[in-house]
């Protein structure tokens, strides 16, 4: 897919999922709300590369393409004319203890996936993305 705006994904160690508070800066979509890794493409990205630049941008972490499990396309966040990729993948501990947390937002946390599906504090749309990977990843390994 050559024609979308951003890509973000739940990256889930064991049962938790990898999250951060957005900052509260005047206009920024979702201030302070709880967030996933990824952002927006820059040039000629493909999503893949995206994802993997925002999460090294973010999270100090090099994520590993093989670690991608899923994958969907859903109308964009902020423009729902435009497309979005949202992906799943599986993080190590070992990856989590080396995390450094970039200037974007206010703090990270590895949130439950019960906690993170149903906090009031969380982006909605990243929620029912959360959820539906989780059916995408379970069929996987039925």
């Amino acid at each position: 897919m050559t024609d979308f705006v951003g890509a973000k994904a739940a990256l889930l160690c064991g049962d938790r999922i990898l999250t951060y508070q957005r900052d509260t800066r005047p206009g920024l979509p979702w201030p302070g709300l709880w967030d996933l890794p990824g952002g927006g493409r820059e040039m000629s990205e493909s999503a893949e590369q995206c994802l993997i630049r925002e999460v090294w941008e973010e999270f100090g972490l090099r994520l590993d393409p093989r670690h991608l499990l899923w994958r969907n396309e859903f109308p964009a966040m902020q423009d729902a004319a435009k497309r979005s990729v949202f992906f799943a993948a599986r993080i190590s501990a070992q990856e989590v203890a080396q995390i450094r947390f970039g200037t974007e937002g206010q703090r990270w946390q590895m949130m439950t996936l019960s906690e993170w599906l149903n906090h009031p504090s969380a982006i909605p749309a990243l929620q029912h993305r959360t959820a539906l990977a989780l059916g995408g990843l379970a069929q996987n390994t039925a």
